[in-house]
């Protein structure tokens, strides 16, 4: 591995971005390697270092090494960082002026790193220290791969979030449903950027990430099997201004695309595909209820030896009917093991207006696909709408799955 040398300050590795094995001189010193990568934190780093430390030396005294990256800062993070490093003797700075962005610096930390335990962590105070030795517990004794913070887990939250934001974090992780279902759908929350994962699971791979998102990358190109989650809060800021642009989420989508086509990097059990046959047989059966109870409204309210209401309300209001039946008995039946998990009204309602947008989108879709199927497949509308249902169930289901009742491969 090349270096670049930068006086006291640790030497930052140029050429590919991959992580080396551990030499055998090495092996067994330390366990845990954080990697803070920083940008203008001149304020958040020194309390950040403090905590970590701190909560460190309790539970792993010697055995880890906190290693921040700063993209040179024009505030001098790095130079603050290495100021503290006589008071910290676990910590170690990187200054890096001939590139920038997170995910680089993430792997250019880890490259450096003596770790058997390879982790990252916001350096803004945006995220808990306080979690990481719930993390590291999952990690110790060969217990999992990989360990990710989430906020969509019990315990997990997001602090005063805007429903904007709330939105186009949603959304997001939709989109990679939709591009990349097999390395997306592994985790809750694969937008985190707090995680720790085992060296060996992503050692001499070359790794390429887009933007901010790594652990996409690592899901994606590592040798990864055992997942664990630990739920958490995402705090507001203390100091400073949000860094997040509209060009991360472009970024987002590029990695995206580029993971998308990318399979041959990835290992055969990504490739390959389990579904989950019996949850989808429980939500058709559910579904076929629903188409029952909508005929049956439908007739006591719009014909004319009952109510005799006009068809438009009736059909409105015998839909909403299918809806609730359908979300009430997926919730109790379909989706029980999970729902059984988040207790509470409040959270029966989230799930419920989550299920009414994803089956919105699904009408659409079928629309959608029912005039493409006529228009140039099937000269039949009604072949052509039962091959629309038949997508747009399994659409309802897959995404229902991985959003509204959050059905990951995690351990």
């Amino acid at each position: 591995m090349n270096f670049l040398s930068q006086n006291s300050l640790s030497k930052v590795p140029i050429g590919n971005l991959k992580i080396p094995r551990l030499s055998a001189n090495d092996r067994g010193n330390i366990f845990f390697s954080l990697v803070i990568p920083t940008y203008k934190e001149r304020d958040n780093i020194g309390k950040l270092i403090e905590i970590l430390s701190s909560l460190l030396d309790e539970n792993i005294p010697g055995k880890y090494e906190l290693i921040v990256v700063d993209d040179d800062s024009p505030d001098q993070t790095w130079a603050f960082a290495e100021s503290l490093v006589s008071k910290y003797p676990q910590l170690r700075v990187m200054r890096r002026q001939q590139e920038k962005g997170l995910s680089s610096a993430v792997i250019r930390g880890w490259q450096i790193a003596r770790g058997e335990v390879l982790g990252v962590i916001d350096g803004d105070l945006q995220h808990p220290p306080q979690m990481l030795w719930e993390m590291l517990q999952k990690m110790r004794g060969g217990k999992a791969d990989l360990t990710v913070a989430s906020r969509h887990v019990e315990g997990g939250g997001v602090s005063s979030w805007s429903v904007v934001r709330r939105f186009l974090s949603r959304g997001a992780q939709l989109l990679g449903l939709i591009l990349l279902p097999r390395v997306i759908g592994r985790v809750s929350d694969p937008m985190s950027g707090y995680f720790m994962v085992r060296r060996e699971c992503i050692a001499e791979i070359i790794l390429n990430p887009v933007g901010y998102k790594i652990l996409l990358e690592v899901i994606a190109r590592g040798e990864i099997n055992h997942i664990a989650e630990v739920g958490y809060v995402f705090c507001e800021r203390q100091q400073g201004k949000s860094k997040v642009t509209s060009k991360h989420y472009l970024d987002y989508i590029h990695h995206l695309i580029k993971l998308r086509f990318a399979t041959k990097s990835m290992k055969p059990s990504q490739r390959s595909f389990s579904f989950p046959l019996r949850r989808f047989i429980s939500f058709g059966l559910v579904g076929l209820s629903g188409v029952f109870v909508d005929m049956t409204i439908l007739y006591l309210l719009n014909d004319s030896s009952t109510l005799s209401l006009p068809l438009t309300i009736s059909k409105i209001i015998a839909a909403f009917f299918a809806i609730l039946n359908n979300f009430l008995w997926n919730d109790i039946w379909t989706f029980r093991d999970i729902s059984g998990q988040q207790k509470g009204w409040s959270q029966r309602l989230k799930r419920f207006l989550k299920f009414n947008v994803i089956c919105l989108a699904g009408l659409v879709i079928n629309v959608f696909v029912l005039n493409i199927l006529v228009k140039f497949v099937v000269n039949n509308a009604y072949i052509a709408n039962l091959i629309a249902i038949a997508f747009t169930t399994i659409w309802n289901f897959w995404i229902n799955l991985k959003l509204s009742w959050r059905v990951t491969d995690v351990d």
